[in-house]
């Protein structure tokens, strides 16, 4: 199974070799399956974050795809295409997926890849300078859907002090 079909888009007709996309997905799905799904649980949860206002911004969007770009080691290519990807399945099925996708994300990642989503939840919510109470709220909400204590939220809360809404007034 492919890293797009793990995201629930169906397998799109072949496209012409010099396709752009249908190159990257081919990349894509030369992933080791357990991998793509961890990355794209990743990407998702990013994208829940992104999304909570019900709009995306550029900043979001181009953090999203350094993170990812980072987190999968990928190509910038690949991580544009896998933020978009994750931000269209939010948009469409997010509020039945966010807890399923958090609770398969939190039986496989190891306590430090929790942690490190955290930040990046932090960081995605911080590219506009500023995160707001909703994607605050939203975080904890993920941390406690990873069964990660109070104490490591706001441990990693508290080094985003700088840029939370609360503090801006």
């Amino acid at each position: 199974m492919s890293i797009l079909e793990r995201l629930g888009l169906r397998r799109a007709a072949p496209a012409e070799d010099g396709d752009a996309v249908h190159r990257i997905a081919s990349e894509l799905e030369a992933m080791e399956p357990a991998a793509a799904r961890h990355l794209a649980l990743f990407a998702f949860l990013l994208a829940r974050v992104a999304n909570v206002d019900q709009e995306i911004s550029d900043a979001e969007t181009r953090q999203m795809e350094r993170i990812v770009e980072l987190f999968g080691g990928l190509s910038p290519s690949q991580a544009a295409l896998v933020v978009t990807i994750a931000k269209a399945q939010n948009r469409l099925f997010g509020e039945t997926q966010n807890f399923l996708a958090a609770r398969e994300f939190r039986d496989t990642a190891s306590e430090q890849q929790k942690h490190e989503l955290l930040h990046c939840l932090f960081a995605v919510s911080a590219a506009d300078d500023t995160i707001t109470v909703a994607e605050e709220e939203t975080i904890r909400v993920i941390s406690r859907e990873l069964l990660l204590t109070n104490d490591e939220y706001l441990a990693i809360r508290s080094e985003y002090r700088d840029k939370r809404a609360v503090f801006k007034a």
